[in-house]
């Protein structure tokens, strides 16, 4: 299967996902795009980042050029273009731009030097506030540190790498349908590592095959559609909610059973966020039943029991017979 393919297979299965979500209602009709806009006009610092929107709203722009005294049109660079929808379904949806940029950007054109500032990461807003301590963002960059990916810059693999600062959102947490958030998530990583282009820019190795690399999986559609990648990629931590600790390639689960069991290592990961009271009518693992069957790792101890039961009571019958049988002679 040469690259190209492989490239076709990915974009294709992409689109599937997406597809299987919209027909699910979770697509963004007009009527959404509306109570999207309505929650904009909330915003405390609407009017000012719409100053900023403006531009960076949309792949096109206009502005007046005082040295030919007349308007221009411009492109906008595709990476300053920012969603204005995603933005304000994202966490950071009540701050100001001005609040993580600097307030000379209101300044237009921009003075050059801007592009230099560093960026803020989460733990410079987050780290020991105790309003977030709920969230163990410190936890989260303990984990993080031992992270193939801290080893991949220089100056770090921040946060921002995978988390956009203008859309990122917390899915896992307030979701109700769980193959939104592992199709979220999954296109988190997929965006460097189906990417040649965004994965040059951290790595000078040669492009991962993704489909390749896994050849060794069974069903590997079904696997990709149903499971986040993180849950074979890093290592378990019960502290945090989402585990950040990426292993090496040679560490990833391959083992069958340590999902497809009682003790599956699912409910440590993809379904930890799930309330225990949702595990019901006697399986082990209902919240993994709830959400989809795995197999080997939906027991359920009322039919163990029960199993049990017939199981004695045919050996309590055998032993009847054979009793009687010898007693007669």
């Amino acid at each position: 299967m040469n690259l190209t393919v492989v490239r076709c297979f990915l974009f294709l299965l992409h689109i599937s996902l997406v597809f299987n979500i919209s027909a699910s209602g979770l697509d963004l009709d007009s009527k959404k795009t509306d109570k999207q806009d309505s929650i904009a006009f909330k915003s405390p610092f609407y009017e000012d980042n719409e100053r900023c929107f403006k531009c960076h709203g949309q792949n096109r722009y206009e502005y007046t050029n005082e040295n030919l005294g007349r308007q221009v049109k411009a492109l906008m660079f595709s990476e300053r273009v920012i969603d204005r929808n995603k933005f304000y379904q994202s966490n950071h949806k009540n701050f100001s731009c001005t609040d993580c940029h600097s307030s000379e950007y209101v300044n237009f054109p921009h003075p050059g030097e801007l592009r230099m500032d560093q960026m803020y990461n989460c733990l410079d807003c987050h780290g020991n506030d105790e309003k977030f301590a709920q969230f163990h963002f410190e936890e989260i960059d303990t984990d993080y540190q031992q992270s193939v990916h801290v080893k991949l810059e220089e100056e770090g693999f921040s946060c921002w790498k995978c988390h956009g600062p203008h859309d990122y959102k917390i899915s896992i947490r307030n979701s109700s349908n769980l193959k939104e958030t592992i199709l979220y998530d999954n296109n988190i990583c997929l965006r460097c590592h189906s990417n040649y282009d965004q994965f040059q820019l951290l790595s000078e190795k040669e492009e991962i095959n993704i489909l390749q690399k896994h050849d060794w999986l069974p069903n590997q559609e079904s696997h990709f559609k149903n499971v986040r990648c993180i849950e074979c990629h890093t290592q378990v931590n019960d502290t945090i909610l989402v585990a950040h600790h990426i292993r090496a390639k040679e560490e990833a689960v391959k083992k069958c059973n340590e999902c497809h069991s009682r003790n599956s290592l699912l409910m440590s990961s993809l379904y930890k966020f799930q309330s225990k009271e949702q595990r019901k009518d006697g399986f082990f693992n209902g919240i993994i039943l709830n959400q989809s069957y795995v197999i080997g790792a939906n027991r359920n101890e009322y039919l163990n029991v029960i199993s049990l039961v017939v199981f004695c009571i045919v050996l309590l019958i055998i032993g009847i017979h054979i009793y009687f049988r010898l007693k007669s002679k």
